[in-house]
């Protein structure tokens, strides 16, 4: 992986965790509003990008030297975020937290692949046990939670369908991250994406505003949890550790939503959770031990 520098207030891997327990929560919220999530979705995206608007070095517009096609990446990666919080999102409608986390730990998969073509990014064996090792911990979590009935079904088929779309969206994050600044990337692709969810919205029928107070509080957490502390965060590592190791850290997702859910919807842990959770975990501390190995002290980031 290529040195990237950023200016971080904390270590990448802090930042990386809090973003991660920040969108872990963002499931336990859906799971407990009967707003539709198209709505939800759409407020949670427009409320983040006009919090972060007066962070934008708008300055750094006048500077931007994008090509035509970069411009297409650009708004290609609101529409990938729109999307994907769209299936996901619907996702918890139909199966549980557990189920539809856990499909997302692909994630990493998929970014690695992608990786490799666009950036020809090489992972070591090394890596590639410890990406193996997490997601056969993710695969035990499922385990004890596979149905078959039609509803699982769907769900976990818009789960497999939003974790395609987030990885493509990751990949486009790390690709523009080195022209665009994090601030202004995030509340551009925040716009872009709200607007496919009010696109949709409207094409559903939903009211766009008859919605209770307590709809609104949720609108505003969900921007302030899981979008700022969660996805603004993400976008900012993409400059820093890149794509492949922000999914990697995205696996332990599951273990959080899942330890979550027990706390504050009443789902039960099983055995395979459990015990799939301490292999995903250890899987990951391998794979962050691995790459904190790579940099020696002459080559570590700049924070």
């Amino acid at each position: 992986m290529k040195e990237r520098k950023a200016s971080l207030l904390l270590h990448p891997y802090v930042l990386l965790f809090i973003a991660i327990l920040s969108v872990s929560v963002s499931s336990i919220m859906i799971k407990s509003s009967d707003t539709p999530t198209a709505i939800a979705g759409m407020y949670r995206l427009y409320i983040s990008a006009v919090i972060m608007l007066p962070f934008v070095p708008w300055k750094t517009i006048r500077s931007l030297h994008l090509t035509a096609k970069e411009w297409g990446t650009f708004f290609l990666g609101g529409l990938l975020l729109g999307l994907y919080l769209l299936f996901w999102m619907e996702s918890l409608v139909y199966t549980s937290v557990a189920s539809s986390m856990v499909i997302l730990a692909l994630q990493p998969l998929f970014v690695m692949i992608g990786s490799y073509f666009i950036f020809r990014e090489r992972a070591g064996i090394l890596s590639l046990l410890c990406l193996v090792t997490a997601l056969f911990g993710s695969i035990i979590i499922a385990w004890g939670d596979i149905g078959v009935s039609r509803e699982a079904l769907i769900g976990d088929g818009l789960s497999l369908i939003g974790t395609i779309l987030v990885s493509a969206y990751m990949l486009v994050g790390q690709k523009l991250s080195q022209k665009i600044d994090a601030n202004l990337y995030s509340v551009v692709v925040f716009f872009l994406g709200g607007s496919v969810l009010l696109i949709y919205s409207i094409l559903r029928g939903f009211s766009i505003t008859n919605y209770d107070s307590s709809d609104w509080t949720y609108f505003f957490l969900l921007a302030i949890v899981p979008t700022i502390f969660g996805q603004y965060i993400f976008n900012r590592l993409l400059k820093t550790i890149g794509a492949t190791t922000v999914s990697v850290g995205i696996i332990g997702e599951p273990v959080l939503a899942i330890m979550l859910a027990y706390l504050f919807l009443g789902e039960t842990i099983s055995i395979f959770q459990s015990v799939g959770g301490l292999i995903t975990l250890l899987g990951m501390l391998m794979y962050f031990w691995q790459q904190s190995l790579q940099h020696s002290p002459s080559k570590r980031l700049s924070y």
